[in-house]
């Protein structure tokens, strides 16, 4: 029996994580897909990064491969003497199978001297798209249809890229750079096997006016001088609608008015808040009487904003 050393096809560390293995499968296999990849060996190692994640994703089958120790490639491989009672069932001969056929048979049954016939459930595989939604879309939610080609198995094993129209609903309070899972709406599974899932990559496209972190979403509020000293009542936009926001007097540049549940709501989680961010701002241009009244109020005030520079410029 030769050696293959499962982990090399894969190009990952025997130490990597089943997560791991299972997105260095991924790339590889969208790499030498056969109907897509252009490279002359691209059908041979496919079905070699096929066999190699089909042991190193089942605990029992790579448990019994790291067993076999680290050997170079096409070595001949003679496993340890113990090996065969603690994974192996007796029934076969190191000398009449290889490898592949070797973990195959891992609970599927093995028919002694020739290749086994393995009829476990084969999972679906996963599928995975980018979702581009407006800001409106991703705060109330949406229904999206998906035109995706995938690459489908036929009765003889052969791939054949396959178009596909998905349609999926996107819940409210989604976020730019999630990822959503929705079960079962990937590639088929046989022999019995579940359905595959979609991952769907969320982009949100910016806002005019609303920013978001986390579920809590944020707005600029301009205010003019004398309505940031006397207070006033604004009429403020919010996703859900306008409201009528009390500012009171006296209120600074930076400070932060807090609505209560007006940010991004998620099924099952309790809504964020809207904030709305003071920003005070001077007139650019004012006519005579304008001036007037605000040198009259240059005098009658005492007031000093750059008061603590003082003891920074005493000597």
């Amino acid at each position: 029996m030769k050696y293959k050393d499962y982990y090399a096809i894969l190009g990952v560390e025997r130490n990597t994580s089943a997560e791991g293995i299972k997105k260095a499968y991924r790339k590889l296999a969208l790499k030498y897909h056969p109907d897509v990849s252009k490279e002359p060996d691209a059908e041979e190692r496919f079905k070699e990064i096929g066999e190699a994640y089909g042991t190193l994703k089942d605990p029992g089958k790579r448990a019994a491969f790291d067993q076999l120790g680290p050997h170079a490639a096409g070595e001949d491989l003679r496993p340890p003497p113990d090996w065969a009672q603690n994974f192996g069932d007796g029934e076969f001969s190191f000398d009449t199978v290889d490898l592949a056929d070797l973990f195959a048979g891992f609970g599927g049954g093995r028919r002694r001297g020739g290749r086994p016939g393995s009829h476990a459930p084969v999972p679906g595989q996963d599928y995975e798209a980018g979702v581009r939604l407006t800001f409106d879309q991703a705060f109330r939610g949406t229904e999206v249809e998906l035109d995706l080609t995938v690459p489908e198995y036929d009765e003889k094993g052969f791939a054949h890229r396959v178009p596909h129209q998905i349609k999926v609903r996107i819940p409210s309070g989604v976020t730019d750079g999630q990822k959503l899972r929705v079960p079962g709406k990937g590639g088929k599974g046989s022999l019995g096997g579940r359905d595959g899932d979609l991952y769907l990559d969320i982009k949100v496209q910016s806002h005019p006016l609303f920013r978001s972190t986390g579920r809590d979403l944020y707005l600029d509020l301009p205010l003019a001088p004398w309505e940031a000293v006397l207070g006033t009542n604004v009429r403020l936009p919010t996703p859900s609608g306008p409201v009528v926001l009390k500012v009171p007097p006296g209120i600074r540049t930076g400070q932060r008015l807090r609505l209560a549940g007006r940010g991004l709501a998620r099924p099952g989680a309790p809504a964020g808040d809207l904030y709305a961010v003071v920003q005070i701002v001077v007139p650019a241009v004012v006519d005579d009487r304008q001036r007037a009244l605000f040198k009259q109020l240059e005098e009658a005030s005492t007031f000093n904003p750059r008061g603590h520079f003082a003891q920074e410029a005493a000597p």
